[in-house]
């Protein structure tokens, strides 16, 4: 039985050892899953190379063949050619690659975790040419116990190790809880001082309609409210940023560290905790508003009335629940609420809480940074991107229905700040989406195209990483299709890729080998293997 998949292009030959399978799809949600045999690149026709491949027939009791397993003979039975395309990135311009390091790389007495084990893998990525790491700062650890009382031991350990390789270091403010979150495999709180506040007034908390609290990071209401020991969040933040930059001040004079990162946000992002799992929300649910705090509330209301219609000083009571669709609401159906006055008047309010947020968290970052790159993460919400009112995107502060761009104005704000914009999910396919999921109308590419030219036409910086684990070619094509668009007029690619994240599986051999292909090729490097399959040896041109 033949398998054929087709592409036109330049035939290269190999043969492959043993009967193959070319799977269509992947089963795993919303990822790109293994190497399926075929990459296509919209538009990127004119430096292609496909791979001319014989395949042995699959024998069946309908369609017997007969399969010669001697390997000392080159017969192939039953000739089928497969093309599949790549481009060729030899000459192009070079992106850096950074890995992430384990979320739990520094354990709760500061000390570093398996740390033979962490040279040895330290070494590998060296050794493959990999530019450097990223490290979570985690303020739950170096905070921990008394305000303004910092222990930073077991991160300078760590860089230590980190230098003395040659690799450079990402660094994040982490001041988010980690645990609860797809791919979370430790579980990190926020500061015990913090939490002893929350105790006693849970209004520090993102809320949801129902009243539920979410500790996983700090409402923005009380960015200026003096309810922390004394102190606004943005002033701990500020402390907490100054001291790292006062403690590790030989790693920024010696270019070790080129670039913060700055945690905005619930996972480090700038956005609303508008999706937990903790809550019961799974993929593709809409999501809820996070603003009932007091705080949020009480600003909602100011804006309510200065707008002159103070009944509309509340938040949406027909958005329903974390699971729901929005064809189910009557907020954010077509035609639904969100389009009316009271909705664009709560959706502009709800935005700019979000931006307005980051405007100031940042201009407290180039303070205490001043003279080094600072970036901040924006989340790639591709879920109900194909409808009228983005509901997904809507609920975590992102005002981006299709009649109004929700991108421009915070790439406007990072503008302000010269931060560079990391952004998520640049290795996710839309037919992928469509295949798994086809009722969640995402469309991966669609927002990546949307955000990165946002981010480009305000000219900032735009740096990357996966959304999901990723191993297969596939889905490090997509990555570099994305990272180096060949039809972009001006030549524009992303300033560095952040690959998450450094575990066992990554380590294994045909992962690492794929890795360091890949790495080869955002470097601009020529790799021998281009157009042939994962595993398959060349054999001469017929």
């Amino acid at each position: 039985m033949a398998i054929r998949l087709t592409h036109s292009v330049i035939p290269v030959s190999v043969k492959l050892g043993a009967p193959a399978r070319v799977s269509a799809r992947s089963s795993l949600p919303f990822s790109v899953g293994d190497w399926r045999g075929v990459s296509t690149f919209s538009g990127a026709r004119p430096s292609l190379v496909s791979a001319k491949v014989k395949l042995r027939a699959e024998s069946t009791e309908e369609d017997p063949v007969p399969i010669d397993d001697d390997d000392s003979t080159d017969q192939l039975v039953d000739e089928e050619i497969v093309h599949f395309e790549e481009r060729d990135f030899s000459g192009t311009a070079r992106v850096p690659v950074y890995v992430m390091l384990p979320l739990g790389v520094i354990d709760m007495n500061s000390q570093v975790v398996e740390p033979e084990e962490l040279l040895d893998q330290l070494r590998t990525l060296k050794s493959v040419d990999v530019d450097g790491v990223m490290v979570d700062c985690w303020w739950g650890l170096v905070e921990a116990h008394t305000p303004q009382v910092y222990n930073w031991s077991g991160y300078k350990k760590l860089f230590q190790m980190i230098r003395e390789l040659g690799l450079k270091i990402q660094v994040v403010m982490s001041f988010h809880e980690c645990g609860g979150n797809v791919g979370d495999d430790v579980h990190i709180q926020l500061p015990e001082w913090v939490r002893e506040i929350g105790q006693s007034n849970p209004d520090i908390y993102f809320t949801d309609r129902a009243g539920r609290r979410n500790t996983e990071c700090l409402t923005w209401g009380i960015d200026k409210q003096r309810v922390l020991r004394g102190r606004t969040a943005l002033e701990v933040y500020f402390d907490y940023m100054r001291s790292f930059r006062v403690e590790f001040d030989e790693f920024f004079e010696d270019k070790i560290i080129p670039e913060i990162e700055v945690g905005l946000g619930p996972c480090g992002e700038l956005r609303y905790p508008s999706y937990p799992a903790q809550f019961g929300w799974r993929y593709p649910g809409i999501g809820e508003f996070q603003c009932y705090d007091k705080y949020l509330m009480k600003s909602l209301k100011e804006a309510a009335e200065v707008r002159g219609h103070s009944f509309w000083g509340r938040g949406p009571d027909n958005t329903e629940t974390y699971n729901s669709t929005p064809h189910g609401t009557g907020f954010f159906r077509d035609g639904g609420d969100y389009d009316s006055y009271y909705g664009r008047f709560f959706l502009n309010w709800y935005s700019r809480v979000l931006i307005d947020h980051g405007d100031r968290v940042l201009a407290m970052a180039n303070l205490a940074f001043e003279g080094t790159c600072i970036a901040a993460k924006l989340s790639g919400i591709h879920w109900w991107y194909k409808t009228a009112s983005h509901a997904a995107e809507l609920t975590a502060g992102f005002y981006n229905s299709s009649n109004r761009d929700g991108y421009g104005p915070i790439a406007a704000m990072f503008k302000k700040h010269d931060a560079a914009l990391n952004f998520t999910c640049v290795e996710l396919r839309t037919l992928d989406q469509h295949e798994d999921f086809p009722e969640a109308l995402a469309d991966p590419e669609g927002l990546v195209w949307q955000v990165l030219n946002a981010a480009w036409d305000a000219s900032i910086p735009v740096a990357s990483e996966n959304a999901l684990p990723c191993y297969d070619r596939e889905g490090y094509n997509k990555i570099l299709e994305n990272a180096k668009p060949l039809t972009d007029p001006d030549g524009r690619h992303l300033s560095c890729f952040t690959y998450l994240r450094l575990n066992p599986t990554l380590m294994e051999s045909q992962n690492f080998k794929e890795f360091e292909r890949f790495v080869k090729r955002m470097h601009g490097e020529a790799v021998p293997d281009l157009g042939l399959a994962p595993g398959t040896q060349e054999t001469k041109p017929e």
